[in-house]
């Protein structure tokens, strides 16, 4: 699959999101991400719609749970047309081993699989003094994808920082997929570790996600244009 960008289709209902992609109608149809908030809302139907429009899915649920849980959940996801899922890696190679099992149709086809590392809202502070992790989050989020790739998967959800050292760990045809994307001239809101989308193809990203800047813009249009451009450039 070619480096792309992906729009965080963070609504709360199917009907404010297909409106949303109403806006790119006769256009290129954007890699788009459906996360808890909007799966939870319009449950797999969502995924079957905007599948049906010609969009690539990235269904962003995070799995987190027994191997045996996160097995059978996958194995009713993979019957979802989506390209992309993921899980928490901090649920373990035993976990992300159940999660390739359950994910992969009996033919032997599956979406790809990607793990999270670490939010990237989560500080090294955070990671320290509340999760009480000892090594820094640098060399936490690098052991991560070393685990992931060791269970299987085809690569990391990573903050666009990171994305480089999981490339030097893992090898450049791991996936990195990095979220934290903001233009040079926008608001932060609540990531700490974040970069532009031209600053995270120079340092490894395969992916990026980017929610706000597109969805939250005047022109959601000309912001994802801009973001490809940046992107690729």
């Amino acid at each position: 699959m070619e480096r792309d960008v992906i729009i965080a289709c963070d609504f709360s209902s199917a009907e404010a999101t297909l409106a949303f992609l109403d806006k790119f109608q006769g256009g290129r149809k954007p890699f788009v991400k459906i996360g808890m908030e909007l799966f939870y809302a319009a449950g797999p139907d969502i995924v079957r719609q905007i599948k049906a429009r010609g969009h690539k899915i990235f269904l962003d649920l995070k799995l987190h749970d027994i191997p045996n849980t996160v097995r059978k959940a996958m194995s009713v996801l993979s019957g979802l047309d989506v390209d992309l899922v993921n899980v928490h890696a901090g649920g373990g190679i035993a976990m992300m081993e159940a999660a390739l099992e359950g994910l992969t149709r009996p033919d032997g086809t599956r979406p790809l699989l990607i793990a999270v590392t670490q939010l990237t809202s989560t500080s090294e502070e955070v990671l320290h003094n509340q999760l009480l992790i000892g090594p820094s989050i640098n060399e936490t989020i690098v052991k991560y994808a070393q685990n992931a790739k060791a269970a299987g998967l085809d690569g990391v959800v990573c903050s666009p920082l990171e994305a480089a050292m999981v490339k030097d760990a893992c090898g450049a045809s791991f996936l990195t997929v990095t979220p934290g994307i903001r233009f040079a001239d926008a608001a932060t809101d609540d990531q700490v570790r974040i970069t532009t989308p031209a600053k995270a193809r120079q340092i490894g990203s395969d992916f990026i996600v980017v929610g706000r800047p597109i969805t939250a813009s005047p022109d959601p249009l000309a912001s994802y244009t801009r973001c490809l451009q940046e992107f690729a450039d």
